[in-house]
């Protein structure tokens, strides 16, 4: 059986994941895109070793900041632990719908065109030329690998979002707007207060030209008061607005992409959540 916990940030996810784990007798493979990365844990609020309560994670702290893994490889990795595992009850927990959506689902990726140089372009010309090409597509007008790939590749569609594995559940996890946003504003105060800035500081040092360093959520923010942007309120206030928008996103997703069954979490007694969810999975077990 495969069970994702999906859900916008902040929501109960990790918590969730666990108690189904040691219910079901299962392990937990990450679907997050910031916490596969090492050293990068009071930002992406990673799952502390005491929270695991002796429930084993994957794909948690696989790769170096400075390191490129893209959905390509994170879907390559957890159909491997997926392939591996295929008589066990897996739990997928995460906020990153396209990570899911790739493992789980036949998403699939084109290799590249024969390649070409563009040698007597300039980037401003190669830019534009993407840009043509797929007006959506973010990526820097000044890297002119990326530029390059980005023209000689053919696009990677969804052909057909269909679930590619048997008994698979899908769990959402929702809250009422302001009590979500409430969570996300206490998130990054308690962030700040574990040290998040001197976390920032110390990847930045290691880490400079990270490229995920630089755009992650909670991360990007610290770099811009770390550079004199703005001030430290300033920085946390647009934490919690960037987080913000992106739970709008990850509801957006996942109500679009996936066929997501919702439970409203009951933050006083927790516990029961964990029942309705339980008792859901046993009666459609059946």
């Amino acid at each position: 059986m495969i069970i994702a916990i999906v859900g916008p940030t902040g929501v109960g996810k990790t918590k969730m994941s666990v108690e189904l784990a040691k219910h079901y007798g299962a392990f937990v493979v990450n679907s997050d895109a910031v916490q596969v990365y090492k050293e990068m844990d009071i930002g992406s609020a990673k799952v502390k070793e005491e929270e695991m309560d002796g429930v084993k994670h994957y794909l948690f702290d696989i790769k170096n900041p400075d390191e490129e893994y893209t959905v390509k490889d994170y879907q390559k990795d957890a159909r491997d632990i997926l392939d591996k595992n295929k008589d066990k009850n897996i739990i997928f927990c995460g906020g990153t719908g396209l990570y899911l959506s790739a493992a789980l689902m036949d998403y699939r990726f084109y290799e590249d065109e024969a390649d070409d140089s563009y040698d007597d372009l300039t980037n401003e010309e190669l830019y534009k030329m993407v840009m043509k090409k797929n007006p959506n597509l973010q990526v820097d007008p000044h890297n002119r690998v990326r530029l390059i790939r980005a023209l000689n590749r053919k696009d990677m569609p969804v052909v057909e979002p269909k679930l590619l594995y048997e008994n698979v559940n899908i769990i959402g996890l929702t809250t009422q707007r302001d009590k979500l946003y409430d969570i996300i504003n206490a998130r990054v105060d308690e962030m700040f207060a574990s040290g998040l800035v001197d976390e920032v500081r110390g990847l930045l040092k290691k880490y400079p030209t990270s490229r995920v360093l630089n755009s992650a959520i909670g991360y990007k923010e610290v770099i811009g008061y770390l550079n004199n942007a703005y001030d430290l309120e300033s920085a946390k206030e647009l934490i919690k607005k960037n987080s913000r928008h992106y739970a709008k996103r990850q509801y957006t997703w996942f109500n679009n992409k996936m066929n997501v069954t919702w439970f409203s979490v009951n933050y006083d007694n927790f516990n029961e959540t964990i029942k309705e969810v339980i008792d859901y999975i046993d009666e459609i077990k059946k």
